[in-house]
């Protein structure tokens, strides 16, 4: 198997967009570093810790064991072309969109997380040739042995919880071995990077949260969260935490972004970032108001997306890839999402840098633009310098160690 991996990946790095006009260029030594990465590559044991595949798992007709590739409105993630860029293992989020903090509300999102935990499962399951539910650090490995790709699952938003903290270990139950604390707006555990001051970090609920995610071995995602949230993640934390899919700020100003103050205490914790391919995160966007106004009424069509049925959400998933087609936007590089490691490993050091794409929402740069070109961000790596050590601890050794940490202080503490 690894083998075969090791052949397909040399012919893709080959005649990829990114590798063909430098291999005109520099001929044999161009050439001998794809073969190098390709075997790199192969060789890894490489995790995604960030995908939104499954919003499309809620949809009846979409198969996950089937290439999608040239598709209309395709998706970026599916069995063959995880296997076609050589991806062992994924993090498939649960994501549910911030709505109403009341009782109805908290109800809706809670069925919401509940459905997608279930269409996780059922599709998995429906390819089980191929893939398999992953719920510890080393079912990767022993996955990966077996030919089968390993979908971890962490759930993006805590809103589903609602008030009720039992809800942390009815998640970990259905596989969640992470939560994002909150997403784009606030809600009652913490505040979020992109709304405005309501708790001043994390609230008192929120502490619950965490140490009960502490007990029970659940990595805390702090990618999303505001900065003073960022910090008390930090020190209310008995165990490292992660950043499951941002950028280094230094090199593009988004407040989703860390800081290189921010880099350099979660590498004290002994944490990760997870490098996040979403392209206006790696590399601020030339102004596309046409694309603004196009996406701003879908937003206002959908009702923010929020407490849609799955038909409504099916439709507008197609809606949007349509405007994403119809007014496309100039996207970051391969170059671009590697200039952003080289500053955290020179921030933070190499064993606190991974890869979290973000595929299927939003994520995706020009030479990656699905899992299928995974390869080039190896290719990019090798070109650099980077070893065959150190890009082995990029694709998936260092969030492993994490995830071992977290799992042992469950062990002795629950």
């Amino acid at each position: 198997m690894k083998h075969l991996q090791i052949i397909l990946l040399t012919f893709l790095l080959l005649f990829s967009s990114t590798g063909s006009e430098i291999y005109a260029r520099d001929g044999g030594k161009e050439a001998r570093l794809q073969r190098k990465a390709a075997r790199i590559h192969a060789s890894a044991l490489t995790i995604d810790s960030h995908n939104d595949t499954p919003m499309w798992f809620t949809d009846t007709s979409f198969n996950f064991g089937v290439n999608h590739k040239g598709t209309q409105h395709s998706n970026r993630v599916d069995i063959p072309r995880m296997e076609e860029g050589g991806l062992d293992a994924a993090f498939f989020a649960v994501f549910v969109g911030q709505g109403d903090r009341t009782p109805a509300g908290n109800g809706k999102a809670l069925n919401n997380a509940l459905n997608t935990f279930d269409a996780i499962h059922q599709s998995v399951m429906r390819n089980s040739m191929k893939s398999a539910i992953a719920t510890r650090s080393s079912d990767a490995r022993e996955l990966e042995k077996e030919g089968k790709r390993a979908v971890f699952i962490g759930l993006e938003n805590g809103y589903p919880l609602g008030s009720d903290l039992s809800n942390v270990e009815r998640f970990y139950s259905l596989g969640a071995r992470y939560i994002t604390l909150c997403h784009t707006r606030n809600n009652d555990i913490c505040d979020a990077s992109t709304d405005s001051t309501e708790h001043n970090g994390i609230t008192a609920f929120g502490k619950q949260v965490v140490q009960e995610m502490n007990r029970l071995g659940m990595m805390i995602d702090v990618s999303h969260i505001s900065d003073k949230s960022f910090f008390d993640a930090l020190e209310l934390s008995r165990t490292p935490v992660i950043a499951s899919h941002s950028c280094s700020r230094a090199l593009c100003d988004n407040p989703r972004n860390l800081s290189d103050d921010m880099l350099k205490a979660l590498a004290l914790k002994g944490g990760v970032i997870q490098m996040c391919i979403l392209s206006s995160y790696v590399k601020t966007p030339p102004p596309n108001p046409q694309r603004d106004s196009a996406q701003q009424a879908l937003r206002k069509k959908y009702n923010g997306f929020r407490d849609l049925s799955e038909d409504e959400m099916t439709r507008a998933r197609h809606e949007w890839y349509e405007t994403d087609e119809k007014y496309p936007q100039v996207l970051a590089t391969v170059s671009d999402v590697v200039d952003h490691i080289d500053h955290i490993v020179k921030v933070a050091g190499i064993r606190h840098v991974g890869i979290g794409t973000d595929f299927d929402g939003g994520g995706a740069v020009s030479g990656c633009e699905n899992v299928s070109e995974m390869g080039n961000i190896t290719l990019e790596l090798v070109r650099r310098g980077y070893s065959r050590r150190e890009i082995k601890l990029i694709w998936g050794g260092n969030l492993l160690r994490v995830m071992r940490a977290v799992e042992q202080y469950s062990v002795i503490h629950s």
